[in-house]
């Protein structure tokens, strides 16, 4: 038979009524988890943040009256418990825990005289403990159901932390300092010391981030206004620099040739070849460009001009600007076949292709 609370814990009587209420409640608190979840996740995927982990759990029994145990005094009914149902939001970065409370403060109810931010308790040993925890109850606007209206009126928890304070509280609580255990001084230094190098990694990578991303706009400012001798390259600005398709003049003069379509392709993996050949910013590309692009498109004609090829790649005037830049540095043969190597792998048939191109390059007039 189903044991009473009385028989199998032993508690008083008001214990032993909030354990029953437990018992009987526990689908409300299901649907509560369910709903909680759904809306968090859905706020979560809509404003594309990128978390860690998003964590539910209902108290287990035990741990239930363990608390009335400890506290029982402090509890009259299942309601005043605010962390029968909690849920635990893991960020990557610090700055985002302050994100995801905007969408918690949005979407639920705030209790926030007994909410607590414990970012601001600056106990030497509380990195792991750094949570943002807020009471919360459902509004009716969110999710309400006739038949089970306490959805509405319990509370429950929301917490919010870091992957690193998260890993950090697990860790730390693994080795039973927050368990009565007295850990000897070395062990606690210790522990205070790695604490300490955590929350200033938590620290850094936010900062770092925000500066990348500050340096991202900055660079896509840059190249939108044309400043490219400002803009050193690098993956970022040339990924920007390849939005404004720099090369599709060239192209289409190219295409022209046979009246053929242009494939497009990603022409990203060409930065290393601009930095091999020293190029060092977005300028010097422009210049390449400038400078290069009836010499690139001549040499282009002399290779399709006997050919009825319909259809042409988007690298093929990035190609033919280097191989003309190569050429004019006196790279020669030996230049274009490294270029290629560098490309595509190491390959025989890297150098015929050079040599050909050499053969119907040097009759050009950049080439006198």
């Amino acid at each position: 038979m189903f044991e009473t609370p009385v028989e199998k814990y032993g508690l008083n009587p008001r214990g032993t009524m909030i354990i029953e209420q437990f018992r009987d409640r526990y689908p409300v608190f299901e649907k509560m988890l369910s709903v909680v979840r759904g809306a968090l996740e859905k706020s979560v995927k809509e404003n594309r943040i990128y978390i860690n982990a998003l964590e539910g759990r209902i108290k287990e029994e035990s741990s239930l009256v363990g608390k009335l145990e400890r506290k029982g005094d402090k509890y009259s009914d299942l309601s005043d418990i605010t962390d029968i149902l909690g849920v635990r939001v893991i960020t990557f970065y610090s700055d985002e825990v302050d994100k995801i409370a905007a969408f918690v403060d949005d979407l639920f109810d705030i209790d926030w005289e007994n909410s607590i931010d414990k970012r601001k308790m600056h106990e030497l040993n509380s990195f792991g403990y750094s949570s943002l925890h807020y009471i919360c109850s459902i509004p009716k606007k969110l999710y309400y159901d006739p038949e089970y209206p306490e959805i509405n009126e319990y509370k429950f928890e929301v917490q919010m932390r870091t992957a690193l304070q998260h890993v950090w509280s697990v860790l730390d609580h693994d080795t039973g300092y927050k368990s009565g255990f007295e850990v000897p001084k070395e062990y606690l230094r210790n522990l205070n010391r790695l604490a300490g190098m955590l929350e200033l990694a938590d620290e850094q990578f936010s900062l770092i981030r925000s500066g990348i991303n500050d340096y991202r706009r900055q660079v896509q400012s840059l190249v939108r206004s044309g400043k490219f001798d400002e803009v050193s390259l690098d993956g970022d600005s040339f990924q920007n620099y390849l939005k404004l398709r720099p090369f599709d003049a060239l192209n289409k003069k190219i295409a022209s040739i046979n009246q053929a379509e242009i494939h497009d392709s990603s022409l990203v993996i060409y930065l290393k070849i601009f930095k091999m050949l020293k190029f060092s910013t977005l300028g010097d590309i422009e210049r390449l460009i400038k400078e290069n692009s009836e010499p690139a498109f001549q040499l282009a004609a002399l290779q399709l001009a006997n050919t009825d090829l319909d259809i042409i790649n988007s690298s093929v005037g990035v190609v033919n600007l280097l191989v003309v830049h190569i050429l004019k540095l006196g790279g020669g043969v030996a230049g274009i076949a490294s270029m290629f190597n560098e490309l595509y792998g190491n390959s025989e048939k890297n150098k015929k292709w050079a040599e050909r191109l050499f053969e119907k390059a040097r009759h050009l007039s950049f080439m006198q």
